[in-house]
């Protein structure tokens, strides 16, 4: 059974721009990882299981969407825990030094994770990108951003033309 030492994840994710998360493990009902970082995410995640955010260092804010498309935003200290039911539209968003412990289930088979953009200034809905998440150590949400960011259709809005910030 490995032993994991979060301080030294920590300080490799801090060493480096390249990578913001580091998986744990990837079994085939469960998978780990730390995150550094998520000041830029603007989407919102919708992850067809549950998650389980541990505020490893610093605070998250995770903003989420309820079944009437209203944000709310639950404010998870230092050392708290926070559960998220599937499918629940979330973005996750703390300091760059900061530092979450997330697990979930890992996808089954046909399963796809979806990334929702709105616009900034009249909240309507601008994009969607889609991903099938057979490895986490793929980082799909860059690759999600890498393909919203290079879309300036995706980003502009077609109700009032306001264009999403480039991040």
């Amino acid at each position: 059974m490995p032993q994991i030492d979060f301080q030294e994840i920590m300080d490799y994710l801090s060493s480096t721009n390249e990578r913001r998360t580091w998986p744990l493990w990837q079994e085939d009902d469960c998978l780990a990882f730390i995150a550094r970082g998520r000041e830029y995410r603007s989407e919102f995640h919708l992850n067809p299981s549950f998650e389980m955010q541990y505020s490893l260092k610093g605070t998250l804010d995770l903003h989420w969407r309820d079944a009437d498309n209203k944000v709310h935003i639950s404010h998870v200290p230092e050392g708290n825990c926070l559960y998220q039911p599937p499918l629940v539209p979330h973005s996750p968003r703390f300091g760059p030094d900061a530092f979450q412990l997330v697990i979930e289930r890992k996808r089954r088979p046909g399963e796809i994770d979806r990334f929702h953009w709105f616009c900034p200034k009249c909240d309507n809905f601008l994009h969607e990108e889609q991903f099938v998440v057979a490895d986490y150590g793929a980082d799909p949400v860059s690759r999600a951003y890498d393909r919203f960011w290079s879309n300036m259709d995706a980003r502009t809005c077609k109700k009032c033309g306001t264009v999403m910030p480039d991040k």
